[in-house]
C-alpha cells in the first residue's frame, strides 16, 4: 500500500488525451522502454505516493485491465488544461498532481519533494527552471476548477494564464535537483527521436547496473 502523505490529501492525474500526431498516431502510453510500457513505468512511480490515481482519456476502452480510475474530458476542447480540469472535477482528493502519460523516468523522490512543498492554502505548486514553468508535473487545487472553466469557456488553453489568477508556489531548479539531479522526470516522449533517446538512456542505465 502507498504511504499517505502527511501534509495533504492529493491524488495523481495522468493525462492521456493527446492525438499523438508526432508519433504517427501511436499511443505513447503503450510504447515500451526496457520491456515495460511508459504507462506501466509511470504508474509504478505514482503508486508509491498516491492511493488515488485517475487517467483522463477520450478512449477509455484502450485502458481496460489497468487498476486505475478512468475519466473522460468534460469540455470538448482538446488540451492539457482540459484534462487537468476533468481530473480535478472527478478527484476525491483536494489536490491533484498532474502528469502526462509519456514521461518514462518520473522520479518518486521528485513527487515527494513537490508534495512536501504543498501547503493547504496554495492553489498550485509547480517546478520552474530555465525561465519556464513545468505545468505538466505540478500540483493543482480543486479551487482552480472555476477559474479553469472560465478559461476554457473563452477557448484559452494556456496553463500559465491560470497561474496569473491563483496562489502559486514555484520550486526552483536548485531544489528540484536535490531529488532528481539529472531532471529525468521532465523527459517526455513526443517524437520518434525522443523515444529513441529515452530507450538508449534506459538501456545504458540498465547495462551499468549489471
Amino acid at each position: 500500500m502507498p504511504e499517505c502523505h502527511p501534509k495533504t490529501d492529493c491524488c495523481a492525474i495522468v493525462l492521456a488525451g493527446g492525438l499523438n500526431t508526432r508519433m504517427q498516431g501511436r499511443n505513447k502510453a503503450f510504447l515500451q522502454i526496457n520491456g515495460r510500457t511508459i504507462l506501466d513505468r509511470l504508474l509504478g512511480s505514482l503508486k508509491s505516493s498516491f492511493s488515488e490515481i485517475l487517467l483522463v482519456t477520450r478512449r477509455p476502452d484502450q485502458y481496460d485491465g489497468f487498476a486505475i480510475r478512468l475519466v473522460e474530458d468534460i469540455h470538448q476542447g482538446r488540451s492539457s488544461l482540459t484534462g487537468i480540469h476533468a481530473g480535478l472535477v472527478r478527484a476525491n482528493a483536494a489536490f491533484g498532481f498532474a502528469v502526462p502519460c509519456d514521461i518514462p523516468f518520473l522520479q518518486p523522490g521528485l513527487i515527494r519533494l513537490l508534495l512536501d512543498e504543498l501547503e493547504p492554502n496554495l492553489d498550485v505548486v509547480v517546478p520552474f527552471y530555465d525561465g519556464h514553468y513545468q505545468p505538466l508535473c505540478a500540483i493543482y487545487s480543486k479551487r482552480c476548477i472555476p477559474l479553469i472553466e472560465k478559461q476554457l469557456s473563452s477557448s484559452d488553453y494556456k496553463i500559465s494564464h491560470l497561474f496569473e489568477r491563483v496562489l502559486v508556489k514555484t520550486v526552483p531548479i536548485e531544489k528540484l535537483k536535490t531529488a532528481d539531479p539529472e531532471l529525468l522526470s521532465f523527459l517526455n516522449v513526443n517524437t520518434p527521436a525522443s523515444y529513441d533517446m529515452c530507450r538508449r538512456m534506459a538501456a545504458e542505465r540498465l547495462s551499468r547496473k549489471e
